[in-house]
């Protein structure tokens, strides 16, 4: 939920792409947000920018899966 000046929004999950490395992470916690398993395509991008991200966010309690 992402919560902000007496509103309440809920995210859905989707399947998404990655455009670049800065859009790919505010997918990816966009997708973290939201409610349902969401798919980001072309992580390539992510990763190219942000290393063990995987795992990092998992030791946070992220429920994420590479496929």
């Amino acid at each position: 939920s992402v919560i902000g000046h007496d509103f309440k929004s809920s995210l859905k999950s989707t399947i998404m792409t990655s455009p670049d490395i800065r859009a790919g992470i505010a997918l990816l916690i966009a997708a973290l947000s939201a409610k349902g398993e969401s798919i980001i395509q072309n992580v390539d991008q992510i990763d190219r920018g942000y290393e063990n991200i995987v795992e990092r966010l998992k030791k946070l309690g992220a429920e994420i899966e590479r496929i």
